[in-house]
């Protein structure tokens, strides 16, 4: 049988639990490539680069609109 809680614990320390409990802002990092802003040990969203090498081939904006119309 599992154990159950022997008494209630209070709605203060509850709260002193559930504070510590919260979201963290990301680190970021200036893409050395592109000076774009992204998170760190990833690929960069804007030219595709990851360690000073490029790792994906990223379409331009012209190529887009171009598909567009």
């Amino acid at each position: 049988m599992p154990q159950e809680p022997k008494k209630r614990h209070s709605r203060q320390r509850q709260g002193k639990r559930r504070a510590s409990i919260h979201l963290k802002t990301q680190k970021s990092v200036v893409c050395p490539n592109c000076a774009g802003i992204i998170i760190p040990h990833t690929v960069c969203k804007y030219c595709g680069y990851y360690d000073k090498r490029q790792v994906l081939t990223m379409k331009k904006k012209q190529e887009k609109e171009k598909m567009g119309k």
